[in-house]
């Protein structure tokens, strides 16, 4: 399996992450919002809200969303990676790794591997 990269992911609830990278990108120099794809109409999270969306601290990327599965939480209390993969089969059999000896709170569901793959 060839992973070709890990990204450290930030989940919001309500609409928070564009005003995250915002705050982030103000504070920290040489940072910057690298891309957003917001929500549409008729789609699963709220229209204009963001589906995924890229930012830079002093060179180190991110990525974060606007969670539309609704948690007990505004803000993960845990901390994700988002890794990125050139197959379905190497995002399952990866997933599947991750999974022995622990649980999934979260399930890998074809929405998610879409964006993953960047479909």
């Amino acid at each position: 399996m060839i992973v070709e990269k890990v990204i450290p992911f930030l989940m919001f609830q309500e609409g928070n992450a564009e005003e995250a990278m915002n705050y982030y990108t103000s504070l920290i120099e040489d940072s910057e919002i690298t891309s957003i794809v917001r929500y549409g109409a008729n789609e699963a999270g709220d229209e204009g809200t963001v589906m995924q969306a890229t930012f830079t601290l002093k060179g180190r990327e991110f990525m974060c969303i606007d969670s539309y599965v609704k948690h007990q939480f505004s803000f993960t209390p845990s901390f994700s990676t988002y890794i990125v993969c050139d197959t379905e089969e190497e995002i399952d059999t990866l997933y599947q790794k991750l999974l022995e000896g622990g649980e999934a709170l979260m399930p890998l569901d074809g929405i998610q591997q879409k964006i993953r793959l960047g479909e």
